[in-house]
């Protein structure tokens, strides 16, 4: 059976690949989709309800949020950012509103919002979407295409896209690799810190919303929230710095020390001073005197400063305070490894970038062969940026394979 363009992945970035081509040319589409369910991770990102951009309209500073790919993408992004992506959706019903720290969800807080608007566009569109039917050999003989499938079937294509997603999957690696790709390894790109230290032991929930984290063995710093979790630290502070330093902080096998300012920005030294004039009498142990620390949190850092609980801000020694203002500053966490967090689903490698033509997202090495999302050594850091470079590529693929 041929098609003009086969998919293979029936995530984010195939499902816009397909789309693109087919409402932009009359050449037959298909989708193979190796699981019996279609856009899974649009499904469970955001929590459920699909973080599908970032509000960051100018494309050079948006392509700066990739780790990997910033460069690559700064010419695509001016074509099809994050302003286009929201048109995208807006002309297909679905309005999108801003979060405080930029990123863009459907109003309706549900995933399945965005998942049945690209279902239905491909469906108006004419693409073919097979599931359960992931491909095991591809190769092309003059400028054909031949695929089989798991359940045995056998296509021919014109052009083939391969989407298939994080290139821990080995199935989608090895089909780039057998047409001659070179591929990066895949490792886990957004991850959250194992952590055991009695500073934060049983204060799962709590969070700072703005926080300064840094790698001690290294420079990677990043800022933002950082959530304590069951099983160490996590939050946007923790997921850009894991994202940054993937490939180094696998290195060290997740072993190395993490610091964190949980006040950056203020002078805890020159408060407590003032504290201990205007509050002399009033015991530390009543409420935090940071409106952004959690009095749970802040009874460890007391505990850990040796600061009585009878004690009052005029009978608490300097040495105390000195000690209690590196656990707001400075507080140093030996990390142990990573975690299994849900947020682990994005990783960086994946086919060579400069084996890639980013104004088509053609394959530089076997004409008429495309690439988008994942797959590619492309990742961002949390926020929306994954989802955003899966429209940006599918966009560019979809629209090259139509002109063709």
């Amino acid at each position: 059976m041929f098609f003009d363009l086969i998919v293979i992945g029936g995530g984010a970035a195939g499902f816009f690949s397909a789309i693109t081509c087919a409402e932009n040319s009359n050449k037959s589409v298909l989708i193979l989709e190796k699981t019996s369910n279609l856009l899974q991770k649009v499904k469970i990102s955001g929590g459920g309800r699909c973080n599908v951009t970032h509000d960051c309209l100018d494309p050079r500073e948006l392509s700066q949020n990739y780790p990997r790919g910033e460069k690559s993408l700064i010419g695509p992004l001016h074509r099809f950012g994050a302003a286009e992506t929201v048109d995208w959706f807006t002309s297909r019903g679905v309005t999108l509103k801003i979060e405080a720290d930029g990123r863009m969800f459907p109003v309706t807080d549900d995933s399945q919002t965005i998942i049945d608007t690209l279902l239905d566009a491909a469906h108006r569109a004419g693409v073919h979407v097979y599931t359960s039917e992931g491909v095991t050999s591809l190769t092309k003989t003059g400028n054909t295409f031949e695929l089989e499938t798991s359940t045995g079937e056998r296509y021919t294509a014109g052009h083939v896209l391969l989407a298939t997603g994080g290139t821990r999957n080995p199935a989608g690696a090895a089909l780039a690799e057998g047409l001659g790709h070179d591929m990066q390894p895949a490792t886990p790109s957004l991850f959250t810190f194992k952590i055991d230290d009695e500073r934060i032991e049983g204060l799962a929930g709590l969070s700072v919303e703005d926080a300064e984290v840094r790698i001690q063995q290294s420079k990677l710093r990043s800022d933002g929230p950082v959530l304590i979790t069951h099983w160490g630290l996590s939050g946007p502070g923790i997921l850009k710095i894991s994202a940054w330093g993937a490939r180094e902080l696998a290195e060290r096998n997740y072993h190395f020390d993490v610091s964190v300012n949980w006040l950056p920005g203020e002078d805890p030294a020159a408060i407590i001073a003032g504290l201990r004039h205007t509050d002399a009498k009033r015991q530390l142990y009543a409420r935090s005197p940071f409106p952004s620390i959690p009095k749970r949190l802040w009874l460890r850092f007391l505990e850990a400063a040796e600061i009585s609980e009878a004690a009052t801000w005029a009978q608490v020694g300097k040495k105390n305070v000195a000690t209690l203002i590196g656990h707001l500053t400075n507080a140093t966490f030996t990390v142990t490894g990573k975690s299994t967090n849900k947020a682990e689903f994005v990783t960086c490698g994946g086919v060579t970038r400069d084996e890639i033509d980013f104004q088509t997202m053609e394959s530089k090495l076997v004409p008429g062969l495309f690439f988008a999302g994942e797959v590619i050594d492309i990742d961002g850091i949390t926020g929306g940026f994954n989802f955003q470079n899966a429209w940006t590529n599918g966009f560019h693929a979809g629209t090259s394979i139509a002109a063709r």
